[in-house]
Formats: structure tokens, C-alpha cells, sequence
């Protein structure tokens, strides 16, 4: 299955080196609370939910976004390696603490309430990466950051456009 993404190339990692002040700014989107880890588990809830529902037109939407997550989490993890860290799933790899926890996935069962959920978790995540940009110091982690960007915008009009669905039906 294609993900929902951009239609534009991610940047090269080329030439990105180790750099510990770039791996705490990225860490986050990696397997905190609002990353790209918890996104990905919550869309494949929601997918099988909704296909269970018989409403899956928006299952494989959502679908389509969790495989766009996947692939920035498998990019952050390859950037967080290169720049010197292990890719744990922990709140700051390298350090083996604070393990990622499903503790943030929103397991609501209502359609309008996910696609909420999931407007809100995109709008946090372009925010949070808009922010890691701004702190950011190496131009190449930021071209990479900056074009996952573009992809969670697009998922979020995605989103956007199937709530107006749901509020037409009512």
C-alpha cells in the first residue's frame, strides 16, 4: 500500500554527521507522546475499527496515512542513527529510560471522535516540527524535518475533508 504523502522527494542524508544537539530536537517526533510512533499506532487502530464498521473508504485513508508515518519514523530513526544515537524507543535515544508508552494513542471508537482526535494529532505534530526547525542548526536534518512537514499538512486537509464528509451525512 502507497502512503499518503507529498508528492515531492525527501532530501539526502548525505553528509549529515553526529550531532547530540540535533538528536534531542528530533527525538520527540520520534517516540514521545505525540511522534510518529504513537500516530502510526493510532491510525492502524482506527483503520481496523472502522473497516470492522463497514466504513472502509476511510479505513484505507487511514491506512495510507499510518504508512506515510511509518516511513518518517523508519527516516527519524535512520537521521537519529547517523547522527550518533541509537534509535531506542525511548523519549531521548540514546539513553535506555523513559520507553515509549501507548499511553497517548486515542482508542475512541467513534468515527467523528477519531478523525478529531487525529485532526488534533497532526496540528500538534506540524507545530512540533515547525518548532524543532526553528531550533534546529543543521540545514540538512531541517530540509528533512521541513519536508515531513509537507506530508502531515497534506494528511491533515486529508483529514479535514473527511470530517466535512461526516458532518454532510448528518
Amino acid at each position: 500500500m502507497e502512503g499518503l504523502q507529498a508528492d515531492l522527494p525527501y532530501p539526502e542524508t548525505a553528509g549529515i554527521s553526529e550531532d547530540a544537539y540535533s538528536v534531542r530536537v528530533i527525538s520527540p517526533a520520534y517516540a514521545d507522546r505525540g511522534s510518529e510512533m504513537t500516530a502510526i499506532l493510532q491510525y492502524v487502530f482506527q483503520a481496523i475499527v472502522l473497516q470492522k464498521q463497514g466504513l472502509e473508504e476511510y479505513a484505507k485513508m487511514l491506512e495510507r496515512i499510518a504508512v506515510a508515518e511509518m516511513h518518517h519514523l523508519e527516516m527519524l530513526g535512520s537521521l537519529l542513527y547517523q547522527l550518533g544515537a541509537l534509535p531506542v524507543f525511548t523519549s531521548c535515544p540514546p539513553r535506555k529510560i523513559d520507553f515509549y508508552s501507548t499511553g497517548a494513542v486515542s482508542y475512541a471508537s467513534d468515527v467523528r471522535k477519531m478523525i478529531l482526535d487525529d485532526i488534533l494529532g497532526e496540528t500538534q505534530a506540524i507545530y512540533t516540527y515547525e518548532e524543532m526547525i526553528r531550533k534546529l542548526k543543521d540545514e540538512k536534518v531541517s530540509a528533512i524535518i521541513a519536508r515531513i512537514v509537507l506530508d502531515e499538512k497534506l494528511h491533515l486537509e486529508t483529514l479535514k475533508n473527511i470530517l466535512r464528509e461526516l458532518n454532510k451525512q448528518e
